[in-house]
């Protein structure tokens, strides 16, 4: 078990009660999602009504909120179906991850539009840097990537766009495509023809078009047929 100085509380409640068990912050979020130990996770296998108080539950409650009294078996319930803590420096770690993916995302889906080359993932970071951009660790990447897209706009010539293309490809070719198509976007449909060929829809970043035009032409030697459709 974790040294207590370093424990958070996790939390559940149910039928109007609270229960309460002090966790390791990162090894009971690891243990939730099937990468570490209960006995990892946990500082203390006690279960409280409320820690800060020391309020401890009864057996007869756990008995009957949740059928046992095996402190183990709740800390387990009250970790994998509760809400656990977070610290300062997680919530710092969750940050950084963010801000990484956020970067990739940019750079992945917005070209200079002087150029309509892709922005190398360094100049965005300095970008990001520049005006000291704010990442919100508890919302994901693509809920962010928008605003801090327009926030950069004054000090980095961008375009962020995703298209959404159709893609004819020849029979004997099918088959090769899907590694191309998936290595450079998000396949949302696909349709057999009636001569053989395979039709694909699919989501491409800006940046990325032309180099998915470019391996797929390699591969059928030019035989691709491309629309691009309207996003719904």
């Amino acid at each position: 078990m974790t040294d207590v100085g370093s424990s958070v509380i996790a939390r559940i409640k149910k039928q109007d009660s609270n229960f309460e068990v002090l966790v390791d912050c990162e090894k009971a979020i690891a243990f939730k999602a099937g990468e570490s130990t209960l006995d990892e996770a946990l500082v203390t296998n006690d279960i409280f009504k409320d820690i800060k108080k020391g309020e401890h539950a009864s057996e007869n409650l756990l008995e009957t909120i949740f059928g046992t009294t095996d402190k183990n078996k709740v800390a387990e319930i009250i970790i994998k179906e509760g809400e656990i803590q977070l610290t300062t420096g997680y919530k710092g770690k969750l940050r950084e991850q963010k801000r990484k993916q956020i970067i990739n995302l940019i750079a992945r889906n917005s070209v200079d539009p002087k150029t309509n080359l892709p922005h190398p993932p360094q100049r965005i970071e300095n970008a990001l840097d520049e005006i000291r951009v704010s990442i919100n660790e508890f919302k994901s990447a693509e809920e962010q990537v928008q605003e801090i897209v327009n926030k950069i706009r004054g000090i980095l010539p961008i375009s962020y766009e995703i298209k959404m293309l159709a893609i004819k490809i020849p029979s004997q070719f099918s088959g090769q495509s899907y590694s191309i198509l998936k290595k450079f976007g998000n396949l949302i449909k696909e349709d057999w023809l009636s001569d053989g060929s395979l039709l694909i829809t699919v989501e491409v970043p800006a940046g990325l078009q032309n180099d998915l035009f470019d391996s797929l032409n390699n591969l059928t030697h030019g035989q691709i047929e491309v629309s691009e459709k309207e996003k719904t």
